[in-house]
C-alpha cells in the first residue's frame, strides 16, 4: 500500500514527505509505548501512535520506518517535524483513535507484519 493511500483512508494531512508518498508499505503497528516498538516490532513501515514527542521519530528510524501517522489530532513539535525530514520518515496526521485507524488499515489490506 502507498503511504498516499494511508494518508486518504484515514482522512489524514501530511505534515512533512508528502513528496514520499509513493513509497510502498506492507505492514503497520499501532502503539504508545516505544518500548513495545522497539521490543516487539519487526519489518513494519508504518507506526501509528498518539504519542507526540521527538523519541516516537527516534524509534521508527532505528526500526527503519516509513512512516508515522499521529492518532487523535495529534501534531508534532516543530522539533519533531525537523528530525523527521533529516531522516526521510513521513509525518501524517489523523483525526482517528488508533483502534479506528488501525482497524481501517487493516480492512484495506495493510497487514501487521512479524511480532
Amino acid at each position: 500500500m502507498k503511504i498516499s493511500q494511508i494518508a486518504q483512508i484515514l482522512e489524514g494531512t501530511f505534515v512533512t514527505g508528502e513528496e514520499l508518498s509513493d513509497r510502498e508499505v506492507y505492514s503497520a503497528c499501532g502503539s504508545d509505548m516505544m518500548s513495545d516498538v522497539l521490543a516487539y516490532v519487526k519489518d513494519q513501515g508504518v507506526l501509528i501512535t498518539g504519542l507526540c514527542n521527538p523519541q516516537v521519530i527516534r524509534t521508527a528510524e532505528m526500526m527503519d520506518m516509513l512512516c508515522i501517522v499521529f492518532v487523535r489530532g495529534k501534531t508534532p513539535t516543530p522539533e519533531m517535524v525537523e528530525l523527521a525530514k533529516q531522516r526521510n520518515i513521513v509525518l501524517i496526521t489523523s483525526p482517528r483513535r488508533m483502534f479506528s485507524a488501525c482497524g481501517k488499515l487493516y480492512s484495506a489490506g495493510l497487514q501487521s507484519g512479524a511480532f
